[in-house]
């Protein structure tokens, strides 16, 4: 019997809220783009007012300074660093409460415009955001779901491939293209996948034809669903590539991939991992239209969020940096707990990787900590390269008194293991008749440790419970449902390559077969 065959219905219809508006856990179809439009024409309209240049910098300080357009698709800095905003913008409290009830699609386009500044016109951004979202399954986008009283889940599983990476890569896809289209030139893609940040790129990019998409993921540490969401496509430009190690030499490849300048500049390498900027700016969206939908800016909002790579609840404290009243951000991890022990003790020290039922949280290498470091620290570039160099070379970093207080300000952080990690499955569908995957219910049991009662607890669930069917079946005893659309996944021919943990292999591999070659002149 294949691992999708057979499987039974039993996630309950209970009500849940999105937007303002109550819907019910049953995913109608998709809506068509034109619906959407309609909705939103319908509706009174948003101030939006036009945003000048925006430049980033890097959190090394060596690299030129770019503008939103080139940060998409430079992706890594030349330095080594990550972009982030040369100031945060900001939104007052009078737009954040007019987000309530409107189509998430428009306050997709309100709460990006400010980084994207001019370099893309409205109308551009506004029919992106539209495309990115319209094949949603649920018409709510990112609906919540009450679990208790003060407690939600926010179902981030209705994209494309049922994980909440497909909210960043769908807009990210569209952008690169209208970027690309008007520059008239053609880069080369690479990431590093623990599952679904693969998954989520292969289908968000293939089969377009200015971009080559490679993606590196560990032999035998992603489910097989994620594996065959990235090894079936049948496009001509996507590559996947099954490497002899963990999630963090995937990472590692890329990177050093990114540090040799002349084939990232033979090949335009860029990236489509949440070290690119794109990707937390789209991730922002849904902690504002959560927040909003119970009560923002009037009342404050935690969020406890699964986080291996510490891109997603980077996010949530970007909307904080943009004015919206978030309480704690709780950073939840599995038993790869590096993060939840560097804000205990200070210390950030990479241990072994352990394989869980977790596996998109099996991570020693949060790459986008480097970006709080940078806040933390007042944006002391040379600090940040100083710790860096010291995790290069000793694997192990400790962050100074005051900048990690600044950290324990805005978040707080626990480690769930897989014994309670499938309790907390079982309890949750038990007790509220939601059904969490393994990530999602690492965010539910270390959500309850730092619960303050008097305000909202959000706990983001990031991909849908039949992602890791064996793992939930386990805990609960019955096997998840599949959406529509993914009955034959098993029967698809897959196609990829497996390629030793050799930084000259992957290099050679991608000479071999990527098509956007620079001249040499």
């Amino acid at each position: 019997m294949s691992f999708i065959a057979n499987q039974k219905a039993f996630l309950r219809p209970e009500p849940i809220l999105a937007g303002g508006f109550p819907f019910r856990t049953a995913c109608p179809a998709a809506r068509r783009q034109d619906t959407l439009e309609e909705t939103w024409k319908s509706a009174p309209r948003l101030d939006l007012r036009r945003h000048r240049y925006v430049d980033y910098v890097s959190t090394r300080g060596s690299a030129p300074a770019l503008g939103f357009a080139d940060v998409l698709l430079a992706g890594l800095a030349d330095d080594g660093g990550l972009y982030v905003p040369r100031t945060w913008p900001t939104l007052s409290r009078e737009v954040f409460a007019g987000f309530a009830g409107r189509p998430y699609a428009e306050v997709a386009q309100a709460v990006i415009a400010p980084f994207v500044g001019d370099e893309i016109p409205a109308a551009d951004l506004r029919r992106m955001c539209v495309d990115a979202y319209a094949g949603f399954r649920h018409r709510a986008t990112a609906p919540l779901r009450e679990t208790g009283p003060g407690e939600w889940v926010l179902e981030l599983f209705h994209g494309p491939t049922l994980a909440f990476k497909d909210f960043a890569m769908q807009l990210l896809a569209r952008l690169m293209d209208h970027v690309l289209a008007r520059r008239n030139e053609r880069i080369t893609l690479i990431a590093a996948t623990s599952g679904d940040t693969g998954g989520a790129a292969v289908e968000a990019f293939a089969g377009r034809n200015n971009i080559d998409l490679f993606v590196l993921f560990p032999e035998g540490r992603v489910s097989p669903f994620q594996q065959r969401q990235m090894t079936t496509t049948g496009a001509a430009n996507v590559h996947a590539l099954a490497v002899e190690g963990t999630f963090d030499d995937c990472q590692a490849m890329v990177k050093a991939a990114f540090g040799n300048r002349e084939i990232r500049r033979r090949l335009a390498i860029t990236g489509v991992n949440s070290i690119n900027w794109a990707r937390i700016v789209a991730q922002i969206v849904y902690y504002v239209s959560a927040a909003v939908a119970l009560g923002a800016p009037k009342v404050p909002v935690a969020f406890s969020v699964p986080t291996g790579n510490f891109g997603d609840v980077f996010a949530g404290y970007a909307a904080k940096r943009m004015g919206l009243p978030v309480g704690r951000l709780i950073v939840a991890t599995n038993v790869n707990d590096i993060l939840a022990r560097t804000l205990a003790t200070g210390r950030y020290e990479i241990r072994d990787v352990h394989a869980t039922t977790s596996p998109s949280m099996d991570i020693q290498i949060s790459s986008n900590f480097e970006r709080l470091l940078f806040e933390a620290y007042g944006r002391d570039a040379a600090a940040v390269r100083a710790l860096m160099e010291d995790l290069r070379t000793n694997r192990a970093f400790t962050i100074a008194t005051a900048p990690l207080a600044a950290i324990r300000d805005d978040f707080a952080a626990g480690m769930a293991d897989e014994a309670e990690v499938a309790a907390t499955i079982a309890e949750t569908y038990r007790d509220t008749g939601f059904l969490p995957d393994p990530h999602t219910a690492v965010g539910i049991a270390v959500g309850q440790r730092f619960r303050q009662e008097d305000l909202p607890l959000v706990t983001l669930s990031t991909a849908h419970p039949a992602k890791f069917a064996a793992a939930v079946e386990a805990a609960t005893g019955r096997p998840p449902q599949f959406p529509d659309g993914f009955d034959d996944l098993a029967d698809r021919k897959q196609t990829f390559t497996v390629i030793a943990n050799d930084q000259r292999r992957f290099e050679t591999y991608l000479t071999e077969h990527a098509r956007a070659v620079k001249n040499e002149a």
